[in-house]
């Protein structure tokens, strides 16, 4: 009996274990032949002029051959990361006693016991989770793969696959970001360097703490002495070596926010599986230069205003002696414009000596004096009387610089992280080719895109609307209406909209009106227009988010995206005729079939003679009216817009090739910009800025009247009927 009892538990001991076993390992995938299944090709992302600007792909990075990567690259992440690997099976059993007894004698986890195998295991083919059975699994796994694949194989899918920090993937792209060349360029010191970033990328890159950076790189070469990989002479001149690193430049996700926006809309047509392993590719209506432009243009347009508002201070604050002592091995190469972070090493009334990234140099008093303008903690402003560098930098502040000149002297100026966010997007108005789009400062501070997603109130830029809505029902740009006070009531409420200067200038014309943004004529144009009216006009427009059917509509109450306020302005810029935005004009699968195909949609919404009629009104806030700095030497009209409190920027223009709208603003609603931040003079600029670029190159045209009336002329109007900024005095009050 007893001999019956032990028997049918041993059975069922070992059916227990069977069916553990195999609900462990069922998932575990096969390994067969893997050397020879080359990775899925994922969809790769073209720009208008046939430029490769992106891929969607499982596999990250840029795959190379073991025999291009430099042996002593291959013999420092070895050393480091598994000095065994040339000797297990998979598992190093030495190598996870040691690591055990290093942890035990420091009382925590400060040694890590999974082999390269193992490493690739976990990155190639299970989960990151910190469980028991992931790591059953990886050890199975890595004695899979040693007895499929040989050493230099697994190598190679390993230091393709590894993350090296700041986006890259793989030996091939680290190589390029952080010292700016192929991996097969780089030296001794350059290799121990990305060896030793695999541990941990973030804690380790010199882009983040260059003294940790360098001082794991002496860990490296001290484990491949060690190894007897290089002699103690090559050890020491290689520490000694200064690192030459690349410059980290954001332009590298320049096309980020519009890759996204095009991903989205790719799984509307595609199922995930098809697009990480369909070898589609998509060709899309990008340009590339346009796309750069915006970047650099928004990027320097919202520092310029975030150092408007007022220095927040030191970033923090380290010892000198340390930080000189043990970055003395250290260099940058510098390139002009570039943005890093500062030590200040010494500070006088005048100017301080800043080191910053291994460079040397000097700040004056004249690139900082924006830093007289002081937001303490609580949030508010102190300006300093007679500034001095001294009043805002200690010996010790750590701080943002930018690289000002490059030679035999270094010269930085006072920066500082941007706290505000904006948006750009830019159309051809004949097609809705998206040509540009910028969803915020930096993708890699955050992926939300503005220029699509962010729905804020467009202030003054929906007016407009209102107007072409009143040439429609037979106003002219002539027709005068009053600029008077106004009451309105709603229940127990009383709305008395005012003007921006808080004066009344009597009968206007309703092309003063406009340019000049007066809001007290305009909500009195939209009760005798009618506001329904308007609001299906702007429905034609291409507006799709729901407007409120109140006189607030006039002073643009609405909250729209950048995209859909500036492909509503395209009708404008296009005779009266509403565009679909389109991103991708067509995509094919590997063999070149076209799969899916965007041809440009166009709809008369507009009389074409109304539209030129709102053009040549939008014209006059640029050349004279609240959108002056917007002026680009090349006929253009646009509109400026506030909304209430400051919270919110814009401008939206155009020229007869290209329309684009700028949203400048903080994520958070609750937040102002600051008293007198409006449209005109925060966003108009960046506008400028990537209008020249973007269109530097193209023939200056003009619009077109299709009746070929010309203009009135302003000295025919009465000075009852239109009030020019000579006769008013405007110029000084209005906001820009």
């Amino acid at each position: 009996m007893k001999i019956k009892i032990i028997i049918i538990t041993v059975i069922v001991f070992m059916a227990f274990v069977a069916g553990a076993g195999f609900a462990l390992f069922r998932d575990i995938p096969s390994i067969k032949d893997f050397d020879k299944v080359k990775m899925p090709q994922g969809t790769k992302v073209y720009a208008e002029d046939g430029r490769l600007i992106g891929e969607f792909k499982i596999q990250k990075g840029i795959y190379i051959p073991f025999k291009q990567i430099p042996k002593y690259l291959v013999d420092a992440v070895v050393a480091t990361e598994d000095s065994r690997f040339w000797k297990h099976k998979g598992i190093d059993y030495i190598g996870i006693g040691r690591a055990v007894v290093t942890d035990i004698l420091h009382m925590s986890l400060k040694e890590g016991g999974s082999t390269i195998t193992q490493q690739l295991a976990k990155i190639m083919f299970l989960t990151p989770e910190k469980t028991l059975s992931r790591k059953i699994k990886e050890a199975y796994l890595a004695m899979k793969i040693e007895k499929e694949l040989s050493k230099e194989k697994i190598l190679e899918l390993y230091l393709n696959n590894i993350y090296f920090g700041h986006g890259a993937y793989g030996v091939e792209m680290a190589s390029r970001i952080y010292f700016g060349k192929s991996v097969h360029q780089i030296t001794l010191p350059e290799a121990a360097l990305l060896a030793g970033l695999i541990r941990a990328p973030n804690i380790y890159s010199p882009y983040n703490d260059l003294v940790k950076a360098k001082q794991r790189q002496e860990v490296v070469l001290e484990r491949m002495e060690s190894e007897e990989l290089i002699t103690p002479n090559e050890r020491k001149r290689s520490f000694a070596q200064p690192i030459h690193l690349s410059s980290l430049r954001i332009s590298t996700e320049n096309y980020n926010y519009f890759l996204e926006y095009v991903r989205k809309q790719l799984e509307e047509n595609f199922d995930i599986e098809k697009i990480y392993k369909g070898n589609l590719k998509v060709y899309t209506t990008l340009d590339p230069q346009a796309q750069i432009s915006a970047q650099r243009a928004l990027q320097e347009g919202l520092r310029d205003i975030d150092k408007r508002i007022g220095w927040r201070g030191p970033v923090g604050k380290v010892s000198i002696k340390k930080e000189e002592k043990e970055e003395e091995k250290i260099a940058f190469y510098p390139s002009q414009g570039d943005i890093a972070r500062g030590i200040v090493l010494s500070v006088s009334n005048n100017q301080a000596i800043i080191k910053a990234r291994g460079l040397k140099g000097r700040l004056l008093i004249t690139d900082a004096l924006w830093a007289s303008r002081v937001i303490d903690q609580s949030g508010k402003v102190k300006v300093i009387k007679n500034f001095k560098l001294t009043d805002i930098l200690q010996p010790g502040d750590l701080i943002m610089v930018k690289i000002k000149t490059v030679g035999k002297e270094i010269l930085f100026s006072l920066e500082q992280d941007t706290e505000i966010e904006g948006a750009i997007v830019a159309l051809e108005p004949q097609t809705g080719y998206i040509r540009a789009m910028v969803g915020g400062y930096s993708f890699q501070k955050g992926e939300f895109n503005r220029a699509v997603y962010a729905k804020r109130q467009p202030g003054s830029a929906f007016k407009p609307f209102v107007y072409a809505a009143a040439i429609e029902k037979g106003f002219t740009p002539d027709s005068t209406i009053p600029d008077e006070p106004i009451s309105y009531r709603t229940g127990l409420k009383e709305w008395s909209p005012s003007n921006y200067d808080g004066e009344f200038w009597g009968e206007i014309s309703l092309r003063t009106a406009l340019a000049y943004s007066r809001n007290v004529p305009t909500v009195k144009l939209a009760e005798m227009v009618g506001v329904n009216f308007i609001i299906e006009l702007a429905k034609r427009a291409g507006i799709k988010s729901e407007m409120p059917s109140d006189l607030t509509i006039a002073l643009g109450s609405v909250s729209l995206s950048p995209l859909e306020l500036t492909s509503a302005y395209a009708v404008f810029a296009n005779g009266g005729k509403k565009i679909k935005p389109i991103a991708i004009k067509y995509v094919t699968d590997g063999s070149g079939k076209i799969l899916v195909r965007n041809e440009p949609e166009v709809e008369d919404v507009l009389a074409a003679q109304v539209a030129y009629t709102i053009t040549n009104m939008l014209m006059d806030v640029i050349s004279y009216g609240t959108g002056t700095r917007a002026n680009i030497g090349r006929p253009v009209a646009g509109k400026t817009g506030t909304s209430n409190d400051f919270k919110d920027a814009w401008f939206i223009g155009y020229t007869p090739q290209l329309v684009s709208g700028v949203w400048v603003g903080y994520d958070d609603m609750r937040k102002s910009l600051a008293h007198g931040e409006a449209g005109g003079r925060v966003s108009a600029p960046i506008w400028a800025q990537f209008m020249k670029e973007a269109l530097a190159k193209k023939e200056v045209q003009d619009f077109i009247n299709p009746d070929t009336i010309q203009k009135p002329s302003e000295t025919n109007e009465s000075d009852e009927s239109l009030k020019t900024p000579s006769s008013t005095g405007v110029d000084s009050i209005m906001p820009k």
